[in-house]
């Protein structure tokens, strides 16, 4: 018998080594790939999107924009032109989700910190308070890095537009209250292409763990 073995023993390494590279492939093959889907206005809860774009179920992209930052700089779709970026709304008054809600965006800053590819963006819903000085003491206070994430502030009318005709982020508010919005704990993933790619609960550790896994794998796409 060991004489059998022996005399074929390349037979029976190549055999081994044939059935283990056979079983891995089929192993990947059966295993269900990654993907991320690509949101339109008519896949999102219609509470959250305007209803002029509420019918558009493809193409939808974030439009162009133009904001102030913490540090008085105008900030625009060019500044974030082929980067990853997680976008959120907020105002820095707020007690009820918002603290939850940065604390996590820090997370998200430490875990990119490092990569030029992808950055923040987080709107203010109350412009009307939020100044540049009070955006600048609140990115202090919570160790924004100027680089990586900006604070932005501007016309009431452009954030209500983008927050819910772009983003698909935002319910509305009063209506007595021209383009009063009532922001919510979504943090919103976007694309290179400027796709919307998920959305996340701001306030949940494990939905933040999982933008920040998304995050990474979208850099291998790209």
């Amino acid at each position: 018998m060991k004489s059998l073995l022996y005399k074929y023993r390349k037979f029976f390494i190549v055999l081994i080594v044939f059935s283990v590279v056979t079983i891995s492939l089929f192993y990947s093959a059966l295993k269900p790939q990654k993907t991320l889907p690509i949101f339109n206005p008519a896949d999102v809860n219609p509470e959250l999107v305007d209803s002029t774009v509420q019918y558009k179920s493809k193409y939808h992209t974030i439009a162009d924009f133009s904001f102030v930052n913490q540090n008085g700089d105008t900030i625009t779709q060019k500044n974030y032109e082929g980067k990853i970026y997680v976008a959120d709304f907020f105002f820095t008054t707020c007690g009820s989700i918002c603290p939850k809600m940065t604390t996590n965006l820090e997370e998200v800053q430490k875990a990119v910190l490092n990569n030029p590819k992808v950055m923040l963006l987080s709107h203010t819903v109350f412009p009307e308070v939020d100044s540049i000085p009070v955006l600048k003491a609140y990115a202090v206070k919570h160790g924004v890095v100027d680089s990586k994430w900006n604070l932005v502030t501007g016309d009431k009318k452009e954030i209500y537009t983008m927050a819910r005709k772009s983003y698909l982020a935002v319910k509305l508010g009063r209506p007595d209250q021209l383009y009063d919005m009532v922001h919510t704990e979504n943090f919103v993933l976007v694309d290179t292409k400027r796709r919307v790619r998920g959305f996340y609960d701001g306030t949940k550790k494990e939905d933040v763990q999982r933008l920040i896994e998304d995050v990474n794998w979208l850099l291998t796409q790209e």
